[in-house]
C-alpha cells in the first residue's frame, strides 16, 4: 500500500485524452508495404459488374421552349434527405407542366435560422452555378421571379398549393397547370420529402432519368463542402486500409412513427413518446400511443442499434482494427449507444475526430454570435435594502419560509431535450437550435460524400415504410448507380431480429452454426436477391433509392441475367437495356486491367506468405478464415 500510495504521488503522468488519428496511427503505422486486401470483406460483387450509370435521354427529347406555361416557385421544408428528394421532384413536375423552375427556398437555411450572411437558402447547400448549367437542356431555371412578379408573391396573390410525396402525374395536369396557365406563377409548399409519386408509368421513363441527373448530376454541393469532404476521404484512405461506413439512421421522429420507445431508457424513451403523441395529434399516425416496441422490432420496424451491427460485423469477419466512420448529423440516444461498438471496433471515427474545430467552423461561415446562456447569479442586496425587507417582514416569531426550489443550472441539462426535466410542454426551437439545424445540413452534406465514396457501407436503418426519403436509402441508391458491384449490404432487420433472439444469451459468443447464418444472409443481401429486395421495399416509396433499372445499363459481353417479375407485373431486376458500343468498349479495357491488378495482388500476397513463413501464414488464415469469437466447443 505505501508503495502504491508513493507510485501514485510521485507519478507524473497526466490523463491523455483520447484521440482516433492516434488509435489509427497506432493501429497502422507502416503504411508503406503492401497492403494485404481480404477481398471477402472488400471485394466487388462480381454478379452487378455487368450494371453501368447511364441516364442520359434515349428517346426524342426536345429542348425546352423559352416560353414556358410560368413560373413554379417552391418552399421545402425537412432535413437533408427530404431536401434532396424535393428538388429532384421540382424539377421533374417543371419539365411536365413546361415551366420555368425559380430556385428554391430551403426552410431549414434560410436568414432567419442565423445562417451566414455569405449564403443564400439554397446555396447554404448546393452550387447554384452548377444546378443550373447542367439542367440547361432539360428545364429553364432562373434565381428569382422577375420584379413585377416579386410583389404579387409578397401579397399572396399566386394560388399555392400543397402536394402529397405520391401525388400523381394526372393531379398536375388537371389541378396545376391550369392554375399555372392562368396566374403564370404558382407555389408549391412541400413538406413530406417530395411532391411526385417514385414510380411512373413506363412511358415517362425519360422522366425518371431526369430525376437521376438531378441527384447524381445537377445537385452538386458547393465548393466548400466538397474540397473538406474530398479531404476527408483521403485521410481516411492515408491509413492504407479500406473503410466502412455505418449510419446509425436512429432519429427521433423515425422512432416515434415506428413505436420504438421501449428500446431506450430513462429520458429517451419519454421523449419518444411525447413525439409520437404529438403525432397522432397531427393525424400522421393512426396508431394508439402504447404499442409493444419489442413486437415492432421482430417485425422489422425498428432499427439495429449499433451493438448489433457490431456483432454483425464481428460475424462477418471484420477484424477489430477496421476503420469504420460514423454517418448521420445526430443520433438519438448519444454516445452511450455507441459503447459497445466502440469496444468492437476502436477505430470508430466520425467528423469531429477527422476535421479540426477550424476547418468545421470555416465551412460554417462568418455568423452572427447569439447571446451565451450562461446562469449568473443574483446582486447581493445592501444593508439598507436588507433592513427594508426586515421591516416590511411583519411581527416576530414567524416561521421561517419554504426553502426557495432549486434551480437546474445548464451544465446539468442533457443537451437540446433538458426541458423534459423542467416542463411537460416541449418549448419551441432558441435561435441556437435553429442555427444547429441549419449546420446539420453541413454535416449530412459531409458524411454523404464519404458514405458514397466507402469501400463498404452498412446501413442501420432504412426501407422504414414512412414514406419518407432517408439518408441511407439516398446513399444506397447513388453508390448503386455509380457503381453497382460496390459492397453495399441491405439486410432484412426482420431476419437479423430473429437470429438475435436465437443467441440473445450469448451474443458476444454465439454459435458457429449462427456465424454462418448471418455470413449467408449478409452476403446474399450484397447481390441479386438484396437488389430484388430493395426493389420491393424501397422503389415504391422513393425512386432515388433505387434507379435501377431506368437509370441504368448493361454490359451485353458478361453474362445475360433473368428478368425478375413483382406480384404486380412489375419488373424488379434484369430489364435493363444494352449499353451504348463506346461504354462496352470502355467497361471492357477497364474489366481486362481489373483482372491483371488483382491477379497480380493475388500473386503479392503469395509471395509475401512465403517471404513471412509459415507462421505468417497461419496467422493471416486465421484472421481471414475464421470467426474470432468462435465457441470453442463447436
Amino acid at each position: 500500500m505505501v508503495a502504491h500510495l508513493s507510485m501514485t504521488k510521485f507519478s507524473s503522468m497526466n490523463l491523455i485524452q483520447y484521440s482516433a488519428k492516434d488509435a489509427l496511427s497506432h493501429d497502422f503505422p507502416n503504411i508503406v508495404s503492401p497492403v494485404i486486401r481480404n477481398k471477402r470483406l472488400w471485394g466487388t460483387v462480381r454478379s452487378l459488374e455487368s450494371l453501368q450509370p447511364y441516364a442520359n435521354p434515349r428517346n426524342s427529347y426536345p429542348v425546352p421552349n423559352e416560353n414556358t406555361n410560368g413560373f413554379i416557385f417552391a418552399k421545402i421544408f425537412g432535413g437533408f434527405e427530404k431536401i434532396r428528394s424535393s428538388i429532384c421532384d421540382l424539377v421533374t413536375i417543371s419539365r411536365l407542366l413546361n415551366a420555368t423552375l425559380v430556385i428554391p427556398e430551403i426552410q431549414e437555411s434560410t436568414r432567419s435560422k442565423q445562417i451566414s450572411y455569405k449564403f443564400k437558402s439554397f446555396s447554404y447547400l448546393y452550387d447554384e452555378e452548377q444546378f443550373i448549367a447542367s439542367l440547361k437542356n432539360d428545364v429553364n431555371i432562373v434565381r428569382s421571379l422577375p420584379e413585377h412578379l416579386k410583389a404579387a408573391r409578397r401579397s399572396n396573390e399566386f394560388p399555392i398549393f400543397k402536394p402529397k410525396n405520391s401525388a400523381s402525374p394526372n393531379f398536375y395536369i388537371k389541378e396545376i397547370l391550369p392554375n399555372l396557365k392562368k396566374a403564370k406563377v404558382v407555389g408549391l409548399i412541400i413538406t413530406e420529402g417530395g411532391c411526385l409519386q417514385s414510380i411512373l408509368p413506363p412511358s415517362m421513363s425519360e422522366f425518371q432519368r431526369l430525376r437521376c441527373r438531378v441527384a447524381f448530376h445537377a445537385l452538386q454541393f458547393r465548393s466548400e463542402i466538397q474540397t473538406l469532404g474530398r479531404q476527408m476521404v483521403e485521410r481516411l484512405r492515408a491509413w492504407g486500409q479500406p473503410f466502412l461506413s455505418y449510419h446509425p439512421g436512429l432519429v427521433r421522429d423515425t422512432l416515434a412513427y415506428h413505436g420504438c420507445a421501449e428500446l431506450f431508457q430513462d429520458v429517451h424513451t419519454e421523449l419518444i413518446q411525447y413525439r409520437r403523441a404529438q403525432m397522432i395529434r397531427q393525424g400522421i399516425i393512426s396508431d394508439k400511443l402504447n404499442v409493444d416496441s419489442h413486437l415492432h422490432r421482430e417485425n422489422g420496424s425498428c432499427p439495429l442499434i449499433p451493438e448489433e451491427v457490431g456483432l454483425l460485423l464481428r460475424a462477418m469477419g471484420y477484424p477489430s482494427k477496421t476503420i469504420i466512420y460514423l454517418a448521420g448529423s445526430q443520433t438519438f440516444g448519444g454516445q452511450r449507444l455507441l459503447i459497445p461498438l466502440r469496444a468492437m471496433f476502436a477505430n470508430l471515427v466520425d467528423r469531429t475526430s477527422l476535421c479540426s474545430k477550424t476547418e468545421l467552423s470555416d465551412l460554417v461561415g462568418p455568423e452572427t454570435p447569439l447571446p451565451s446562456d450562461i446562469f449568473q447569479l443574483p446582486r447581493p442586496k445592501s444593508e439598507s435594502e436588507l433592513k427594508e425587507e426586515w421591516n416590511r417582514a411583519g411581527p416576530r416569531p414567524r416561521p421561517l419560509p419554504p426553502p426557495p426550489e432549486r434551480r437546474i443550472y445548464p451544465h446539468e441539462k442533457e443537451g437540446w431535450y433538458g426541458w423534459i426535466t423542467e416542463t411537460d410542454k416541449e418549448p419551441n426551437p432558441s435561435p441556437r437550435d435553429l442555427k444547429m439545424q441549419a449546420h446539420r445540413l453541413l454535416w449530412d452534406a459531409l458524411d454523404y460524400i464519404i458514405s458514397v465514396e466507402a469501400d463498404a457501407f452498412f446501413p442501420g436503418f432504412n426501407n422504414d415504410g414512412s414514406g419518407w426519403p432517408d439518408f441511407s436509402g439516398l446513399v444506397m441508391g447513388q453508390r448503386l448507380y455509380e457503381r453497382a458491384s460496390s459492397r453495399t449490404y441491405r439486410p432484412d432487420r426482420k431476419t437479423i431480429a430473429a437470429l438475435f433472439d436465437i443467441t440473445r444469451d450469448n451474443m458476444y459468443h454465439p454459435k458457429h452454426d449462427w456465424t454462418l447464418s448471418v455470413k449467408e444472409h449478409l452476403n446474399k443481401s450484397l447481390s441479386e436477391e438484396g437488389l430484388i429486395r430493395q426493389s420491393l421495399l424501397s422503389k415504391p416509396n422513393s425512386f432515388l433509392s433505387h434507379p435501377l433499372s431506368e437509370c441504368s445499363c448493361r454490359i451485353s459481353s458478361l453474362e445475360i441475367t433473368k428478368q425478375t417479375e413483382g406480384k404486380d407485373g412489375r419488373v424488379l431486376y434484369g430489364d435493363e437495356h444494352e449499353c451504348p458500343k463506346w461504354m462496352q468498349s470502355a467497361e471492357a479495357v477497364g474489366v481486362q486491367n481489373d483482372d491483371i491488378e488483382s491477379a497480380e495482388d493475388d500473386n503479392d500476397v503469395v509471395e509475401q506468405q512465403e517471404r513471412n513463413g509459415p507462421d505468417f501464414t497461419t496467422n493471416l488464415t486465421s484472421m481471414i478464415d475464421h470467426d474470432e469469437e468462435w465457441d470453442p466447443n463447436d
